[in-house]
C-alpha cells in the first residue's frame, strides 16, 4: 500500500479491528468513512521524532510498518488534558486523531497514539471514559486496578471508567493507540495519590 492516507488508516484500524467491543467496531468505521478525508494533511514533526520512529521501525506489531510510511500525517502534539498533568506532560507526548475537537470529529468517541519517553513514570490516574490501550511498540510496567504487570507490544488492556490506571515506560520508551468511549469528557481526568509511586518510578 503505497498511498500514506490508506497506510495510516488501515494501521490506525488494525488495533480497533483486534479489540471485540462494539465502541471499537465504531470507532473504526467512523475511521475508514472521515478519515481519508481529515487526515490526508502533512504536520509539523514532533520533538521526538527519531525516538518514535526508531520504536516504529523496531516493531513487529502489524500497525507499526503503516504508522512509519504515514508519519508525516500525524497531529503529534495536542493534549486534552494537558491543564490537569501539569508539568507531567513533560514526559509524553499524544497524537490526538478522533474527537469533538477533531481532526476526525465524533462528538462520543475518541483515540490518538500515546508516547512516553523511556524510564519515566506516569502516576495513577483516572477519567469517566472507558479506554482500551493497545502497545505498538516497546513495553511498560502497567497498572490497571489491582493488576500490575510487564505489557509489550501486542497487548490491549481495557480500563472500564473511574478505575485507576498508571505506567512506566521500559528503556527503549512505550508507544500506544488509545480509544476512549462513554463518557469522553476531559474535565474528569484526575492524577490520584499514588503509594506506588517511589516503588515503581
Amino acid at each position: 500500500m503505497s498511498d500514506p492516507v490508506q497506510c495510516l488508516i488501515a494501521a490506525l484500524a488494525t488495533p480497533l479491528d483486534a479489540e471485540d467491543r462494539p465502541e471499537a467496531a465504531r470507532t473504526a468505521l467512523i475511521l475508514r468513512e472521515m478519515g481519508p478525508q481529515q487526515l490526508a494533511v502533512s504536520q509539523p514533526a514532533p520533538e521526538d521524532t527519531i525516538a518514535i520512529r526508531t520504536l516504529l521501525a523496531n516493531s513487529d506489531h502489524p500497525a507499526a510498518r503503516g504508522l512509519l510510511d504515514s508519519f508525516d500525517l500525524l497531529p503529534w502534539g495536542a493534549n486534552p488534558v494537558a491543564a490537569q498533568v501539569g508539568g507531567l506532560g513533560s514526559m509524553y507526548l499524544v497524537c490526538t486523531l478522533m474527537g469533538p475537537e477533531g481532526p476526525v470529529p465524533c462528538a462520543d468517541l475518541r483515540m490518538g497514539l500515546y508516547y512516553q519517553r523511556p524510564d519515566t513514570y506516569y502516576g495513577l490516574h483516572n477519567h469517566d471514559a472507558d479506554e482500551t490501550y493497545t502497545i505498538l511498540a516497546g513495553s511498560a510496567l502497567w497498572t490497571a486496578g489491582e493488576d500490575i504487570r510487564q505489557r509489550f507490544a501486542g497487548e490491549q488492556i481495557h480500563h472500564r471508567s473511574r478505575m485507576p490506571h498508571a505506567f512506566r515506560a521500559g528503556p527503549e520508551g512505550l508507544l500506544a493507540f488509545w480509544r476512549w468511549s462513554g463518557d469522553v469528557n476531559t474535565h474528569s481526568y484526575v492524577m490520584l495519590d499514588d503509594p506506588l509511586a517511589m516503588q515503581i518510578a
